[in-house]
């Protein structure tokens, strides 16, 4: 959902787990010329045609085959020693559409959604500067129906998700995803 803090969480997990990168859906949006309008005027980006997630994949498929060499030339920090090389990789991929799109949902080890009340939404995302800015009442007449529509897609297609309350306090919800991403690691070094 947005501004549920998935880049939030997203960063600060990056910052403490050792060999990891973050893939953010936000850098895959097609160009504002392309994203098709609704018939009240707003800007369609909530949907799955306002992104580039063809791109998205390559760069998933460029970290699977070889994840030293993407997250090196992504400017993430690869530790390792000369007597020992990273022996597990993290791939943190965050977006608020990443379970909408079917390719993506066999390739996770585990599903975070972080979610909100209506109000805590509203309140976030007026508080942000978005390029292009939000029309005048585009959140409850875009933005809001579509997170509903595609939760609900969401809901019917997906079953492992791990739901966050994202009202709790970040460290909160940082501690509870990072016990589980070291338990994921810790299993993977064996």
């Amino acid at each position: 959902m947005t501004n549920g803090g998935k880049t939030t969480l997203s960063k600060s997990l990056q910052e403490l787990l050792c060999n990891s990168c973050v893939i953010s859906q936000d850098d895959f949006f097609k160009d504002d010329s392309v994203v098709s309008t609704d018939i009240n005027g707003f800007k369609q980006y909530d949907s799955l045609d306002a992104l580039h997630m063809d791109r998205m994949m390559g760069d998933i498929g460029l970290w699977q085959e070889d994840p030293d060499n993407f997250m090196i030339s992504r400017g993430c920090a690869v530790k390792s020693t000369a007597s020992e090389p990273p022996s597990v990789f993290v791939l943190i991929v965050e977006g608020f559409l990443i379970f909408n799109h079917r390719p993506l949902n066999s390739l996770f080890n585990k599903k975070y959604f972080l979610q909100i009340p209506y109000e805590t939404c509203k309140e976030r995302r007026s508080l942000r500067v978005y390029v292009p800015p939000d029309p005048p009442g585009y959140f409850d007449g875009y933005v809001w129906p579509m997170y509903v529509k595609n939760r609900k897609a969401m809901e019917e297609n997906v079953h492992d998700i791990v739901f966050l309350d994202g009202t709790q306090k970040r460290e909160t919800i940082l501690s509870a995803v990072l016990a589980d991403i070291q338990k994921i690691v810790m299993v993977t070094r064996r």
